[in-house]
């Protein structure tokens, strides 16, 4: 389901324009980002396509319907919208937000009840979550059960408003990594608003980067804004190390994952060697380092090791492997398979011959 803005302006009484003349074309089944600095209608955009913000002139079309011939609870009822905190209602359950939607539409009680357990499996959340509040969640459980519940009617599209920039870092890559995993698996037609460059670069098939006062700058694929940014202000925003962010453009296939010495949670009898060595645990997921030249009394302990930098997962782009080897403290990146299971490592020499040997695939400085 397409979503279409035509010359789409939007100017209040005081003068202010939010938006300006905006005219773009989310396909169906993919992820647009809108991205900018503050002031410049990201939002405001956003907000127009299920009438939360009526346009001042021009029409926002959703699957070739103008949106203001619709009614606009019945729109909303068919739009998934995730918003900042999550936005859940304090006093019902986890499983009562995720249901509020289907219930709305008509649903059976017992149906869109058995939709939203159903529901916090697939945005990855254990089952005796359902019968929490959400004062007893973390931010990052709020925000997949804000997901949860913009998807439990099974809408077509998907509007989602900076929804994971209040939580930490660490926790918003695992949150923009269960999205990626959800489009996978759903394909639903998604605007994504954020104002972080990286968060855009990941996430869209498409970024719109968007000037103070509503102008489009630029639209394209993340590849595309990077390696040719249209004018100063794109290539000011993007960063002068957009080079760097090429990298998630460029495929780790032809970097060699070497093996690497690995020593077990609760192994005993350890004695010094000269060279680095990974403990995993029994199912074989890294847990950190053993430094050369130590040893260790008793059982090996998380205690003993030293913190292991990020993981590179296999098949995902070139730009994880070498910020695995760089933060592992052995110069040392962890290679892991879909489950998390260590599968050898890389250097950063390493990734980066592959890198001059394709210096396409890198955006342009």
């Amino acid at each position: 389901m397409a979503i279409e803005f035509r010359e789409v302006t939007k100017a209040y009484p005081d003068g202010t324009v939010a938006v300006d003349e905006l005219s773009l074309t989310v396909e169906d089944g993919t992820i647009t980002v809108l991205v900018g600095p503050s002031g410049c209608g990201k939002t405001t955009s956003l907000r127009m396509v299920n009438r939360m913000v009526e346009p001042t002139s021009g029409t926002v079309l959703v699957n070739g319907a103008d949106v203001r011939d619709a009614d606009p609870a019945l729109l909303r009822r068919g739009i998934g919208y995730v918003i900042q905190h999550a936005g859940l209602f304090p006093h019902r359950t986890v499983l009562s937000n995720i249901a509020t939607v289907p219930m709305l539409s008509g649903w059976d009680r017992r149906k869109a009840l058995a939709r939203a357990e159903e529901l916090l499996d697939t945005v990855g959340l254990p089952a005796e979550l359902g019968t929490r509040y959400p004062a007893q969640l973390s931010g990052g459980q709020q925000q997949r059960v804000g997901v949860a519940r913009a998807l439990a009617a099974d809408p077509p599209v998907l509007l989602m408003d900076e929804p994971f920039s209040a939580v930490d870092p660490v926790v918003r890559e695992g949150l923009q990594d269960e999205l990626l995993r959800l489009q996978s698996q759903l394909g639903k037609t998604i605007v994504f608003v954020t104002h972080d460059i990286d968060e855009a670069m990941r996430l869209g098939d498409r970024v719109a980067v968007l000037r103070v006062g509503g102008k489009l700058a630029q639209y394209g694929t993340p590849s595309e804004v990077l390696r040719h940014p249209v004018d100063d202000f794109v290539a000011g925003f993007v960063g002068r190390d957009r080079g760097y962010r090429g990298l998630s453009f460029l495929s780790a296939e032809d970097v060699r994952v070497e093996e690497v010495p690995t020593v077990r949670l609760g192994e005993t009898g350890l004695v010094a060697a000269p060279h680095w060595r990974l403990a995993v645990n029994d199912r074989g997921e890294p847990r950190g380092w053993l430094a050369p030249e130590s040893g260790v009394d008793g059982p090996l302990a998380e205690s003993d090791l030293l913190a292991g930098g990020s993981l590179y997962r296999r098949g995902t782009p070139i730009r994880g492997a070498l910020d695995a080897a760089l933060s592992s403290p052995a110069s040392l990146g962890v290679v892991v398979d879909d489950e998390g299971r260590a599968l050898g490592v890389v250097t950063a020499s390493q990734v980066l011959d592959v890198i001059e040997r394709h210096p396409e695939g890198v955006a342009a400085t």
